[in-house]
């Protein structure tokens, strides 16, 4: 028998994919221990944002995330097969492709939309639980759209635009909400009338988001109206048929696209293993994650059935509780292996979000017996907030710039809690004249002073003399001395404390201490004469102005470079120096951080050549350092 220990974890959800990283990180160094990561796809889904794919506000590309990349430079297999079946007496997974023995299992296989026996369901109604029934949503939607403007009949025309959304929880309500918002683009886009489309959520409860608070329930029916979305609540959906839904055997509403959003059950694996299961296909496991009566087979994420002690409902199916057991799995796999003491599941949530559209959001947060509420651009803010911090567990920063991207940056029609300030941009070529004046401005100030600080580098001019750090001195009296040092340097092109825009800028009192102590610290000695730091610092700052004036006329590097002026800019302001037009510099600077050397500029060609080359060093890859 082999001493390597095997590893294999099915599915690569929220649960899987923690899981295998966790893993990789404790067996990093070991040999004797294999990890195989199994799915079918070759990509990890966001399976909580599908609706924002589905209504079009963000790229497909958005929602899923390449596992080669998530475990770059990791020691995870990944194997892509449909997992068929598993004996579980001889340790095996057959799948389509081939067989995987294992000496742990990790299942993670997920769920999937649960009918409840409703007649024509699973047949006629679309479901959102996977990167393609987003794709297939928002592609049926924009077909309706294409020919009810061409459908003359005003009763097919009709059925074209109307979609109804089935489920109020998390899932449906959030679909509902996004389609809320994109039919107005839809409607604009297509030339027909807002009036005629209709959008209708409806549940066999008495109320949409039940296990949230009544007040936050009232908020999200009033943000569901104001986006011309009917809820029908304690409607039984008797049938679902191609044509259409009908609710409690009487009311036929006629719609060609009918999203199911209902609830969910176990996956298909999941229903098949010949192991003790409850609540939908969930499997039943102990306190220590392991699945009943099997030792060497653990649970994470969905597939859960388990009480904590002192609860009276099993944990719930969210991302949260991916998270959590992903942890408690993985510690003790290590501690089976290495021979230690099982920790018990004892999760804490922390709440739930739940985003109607893009601008809008419920969240509900904090103990159970004490939840705080919040409600428009602070709930989604927190949300946001938790998924930036769930995508730098798994992709790093990479995963997270294209989330900022895709969810502030890029997003149509104002579709943002912030709104469309940060949404709208200028083409790049208006910043290539202001590219071209910034750059030389620098350039023409570093030459000027070239020549001086080649002479005698000792010749300090661009730091302030002693006096200038006198304790008790104020910012007055420090642009006083400045302007005096400044004056005395013009001849060699220093930066004039006084020139025709007027006087020095004023720096405040609490900017100038921090910056009289660090000058103290670095640039004077205790005769007040200035250090070797002074010297080097001085013959920088020129040859930086020089590099960057040049690079910035180049159009290279120059994001890097804005932001380097920026800070040059800055440094002299805080030291007392800088002439009001300091603040053209800064300012211009700023607005040239976006990009603007993509535009006549080598940032043209210089970066797609770089991205290619970077992406491919395993140091970035490992760490997710490429965009």
């Amino acid at each position: 028998m082999s001493d390597v220990k095997k590893i294999v974890l099915l599915g690569a959800g929220y649960g899987g994919v923690l899981t295998a990283k966790k893993l990789a990180k404790k067996f990093k160094k070991r040999d004797d221990v294999t990890i195989t990561l199994i799915d079918k796809n070759p990509y990890h889904t966001m399976l909580t944002e599908l609706h924002e794919v589905a209504a079009n506000r963000v790229p497909e590309d958005a929602v899923r995330i390449s596992l080669e990349k998530i475990f770059a430079g990791r020691k995870v297999n990944i194997v892509l097969d449909y997992i068929q079946e598993i004996d579980f007496e001889g340790k095996k997974l057959v799948g389509d492709v081939n067989t995987y023995d294992y000496d742990y299992l990790v299942l993670g296989s997920g769920s999937k939309p649960a009918f409840f026996g409703c007649k024509g369901a699973q047949e006629n109604a679309f479901t959102l639980w996977s990167f393609e029934d987003a794709l297939r949503i928002k592609q049926h939607i924009m077909d309706n759209f294409t020919k009810a403007v061409s459908e003359r009949d005003a009763k097919k025309r009709q059925k074209l635009l109307t979609f109804v959304t089935i489920g109020c929880g998390f899932t449906g309500v959030e679909m509902a909400g996004e389609l809320g918002e994109w039919v107005k683009r839809l409607c604009q886009d297509f030339d027909i009338d807002r009036s005629e489309v209709k959008i209708y959520i409806m549940d066999l409860l008495p109320k949409l988001l039940p296990m949230l608070d009544d007040k936050l329930i009232k908020k999200t029916e009033n943000r569901l109206n104001k986006l011309g979305v009917e809820i029908l609540l304690n409607s039984n959906i008797t049938e679902v048929k191609k044509d259409g839904v009908i609710i409690n055997n009487e009311r036929f509403i006629e719609s060609e696209t009918v999203i199911w959003a209902a609830g969910i059950e176990g996956s298909d694996i999941a229903s098949k293993l010949d192991i003790e299961k409850i609540g939908r296909n969930r499997v039943q496991t102990d306190e220590n994650l392991r699945a009943k009566g099997k030792e060497n087979v653990f649970v994470v994420g969905d597939n859960i059935f388990f009480i904590p002690e002192g609860e009276e409902r099993p944990v719930p199916q969210m991302v949260e509780n991916a998270e959590h057991s992903s942890a408690l799995v993985a510690k003790n796999i290590v501690a089976t292996i290495n021979g230690g003491e099982l920790l018990k599941y004892k999760p804490k949530f922390h709440g739930m979000m739940v985003s109607i559209g893009g601008q809008y959001a419920v969240a509900q947060v904090g103990s159970a017996q004490k939840p705080m509420k919040f409600t428009g651009w602070i709930a989604m803010f927190i949300k946001h907030f938790i998924n930036v911090i769930y995508f730098l567990q798994v992709a790093g920063f990479h995963k997270v710039w294209n989330y900022v991207i895709h969810e502030f940056f890029s997003v149509p029609d104002r579709r943002s809690f912030l709104g469309g300030y940060f949404a709208k941009r200028s083409p790049n070529f208006w910043l290539f004249p202001l590219r071209l004046f910034v750059g030389y401005k620098w350039l023409e100030e570093g030459i000027a002073k070239l020549p001086r600080v080649l002479e005698n580098p000792s010749d300090i001019f661009l730091i302030p003399a002693k006096v200038a750090a006198t304790s008790g001195a104020s910012w007055a009296d420090t642009a006083t001395a400045a302007s005096q040092v400044a004056e005395a340097a013009t001849s060699g092109g220093a930066e004039a404390a006084t020139s025709a825009w007027g006087a020095a800028l004023p720096v405040p009192e609490w900017i100038q201490g921090i910056v009289d102590w660090s000058m103290n610290l670095i640039f004077y000695s205790s005769d007040g004469s200035f250090t070797f730091m002074a010297t080097f610092f001085q013959t920088a700052m020129v040859f930086a102005e020089i590099v960057f004036g040049i690079l910035l006329i180049a159009g290279l590097f120059t994001a890097i470079s804005s932001l380097a002026t920026v800070a040059m800019g800055i440094m002299i302001w805080s030291s007392g120096m800088a002439p009001f037009e300091m603040l053209w510099y800064i300012f211009g600077a700023i607005a040239l951080v976006g990009g603007s050397g993509s535009t006549f500029g080598l940032d043209y060609y210089v970066l797609p050549w770089l991205k290619k080359k970077w992406k491919k060093v395993k140091w970035a890859k490992k760490w997710y350092l490429y965009t």
